[in-house]
């Protein structure tokens, strides 16, 4: 009776993870940026990357949406297969909203217009109906008295804020963020974190790469740590801060946490 299998937890039956990675492996040139990275996000997880400067994070998640791509293994989003490339990007990209370290705000147009851009021309919709769908997103994030503004005449944190309303004007299934808070001033951070928790306490599916460690803690569902392209390590926030397995991991939990209490 040794050939018997445990039947796997009901919620975990059957459900196809919304992200799965495997076997993937990246170069850029000579460098191996990546190294068997393997991770299946379940819809509604919120997933915190973490790790060193250079250890491929960031790389990581622009390889969900192919903005970068990967030489060996493969990444389905959603059931869509990314390696078969072609009209399988374009699917995955309507799906997966991305916010970037740097804003990304096209300085010419105003935050309403920035908002409607992409819903109009990829999603088709007519001028009106993006423009309320965005007005719903700018109130979402708190500023929707700054809609008939220029980005430049806005802050850092309400930019960040504005980029994060245009990536869900187009309704997507997955959101992406890339180190949202590492070039805002200090005091901006927060705002951007307090949008970033209320998508997550909405069920939005959210993988971040960031050093917040504090947001780590109360929105992760797992933390993943990566060093040198590889995941060292991953857990739930609470064994992940409490109990790190690998050195590297305790390594980079003193140095990041001390700097942040000195803040």
């Amino acid at each position: 009776m040794t050939d018997v299998m445990p039947s796997p937890a009901p919620s975990a039956a059957g459900i196809e993870p919304i992200i799965r990675i495997e076997g993937v492996d990246k170069w850029f040139g000579k460098f191996q940026v990546l190294t068997d990275i393997n991770l299946n996000v379940r819809a509604g997880e919120r997933i915190v990357v973490c790790g060193p400067s250079g250890s491929g994070k960031s790389t990581l998640i622009r390889c969900i949406n192919h903005l970068e791509t990967v030489q060996k293994g493969r990444i389905v989003v959603n059931g869509i297969d990314l390696s078969a490339g072609g009209r399988n990007v374009g699917s995955v990209r309507e799906e997966v909203g991305m916010v970037f370290q740097q804003f990304n705000l096209f300085p010419h147009l105003t935050i309403l217009q920035n908002c409607t851009l992409a819903p109009i021309h990829s999603r088709g919709l007519k001028q009106e109906e993006a423009e309320a769908i965005a007005m719903k997103y700018l109130t979402r994030v708190r500023i929707p008295e700054q809609a008939h503004k220029y980005p430049s005449q806005l802050s850092g944190g309400q930019q960040q804020r504005v980029a994060i309303a245009r990536a869900l004007c187009m309704t997507p299934k997955i959101m992406l963020f890339d180190e949202p808070t590492s070039a805002l001033d200090p005091e901006m951070v927060k705002e951007v974190l307090d949008t970033m928790i209320s998508l997550a306490e909405d069920g939005m599916t959210m993988l971040c790469v960031t050093h917040e460690m504090g947001f780590a803690r109360s929105v992760a569902d797992r933390v993943i740590f990566m060093a040198d392209g590889r995941i060292v390590e991953e857990a739930p926030p609470q064994e992940f801060f409490s109990n790190p397995k690998h050195e590297t991991t305790r390594n980079f939990l003193g140095q990041i946490l001390n700097s942040q209490h000195a803040h």
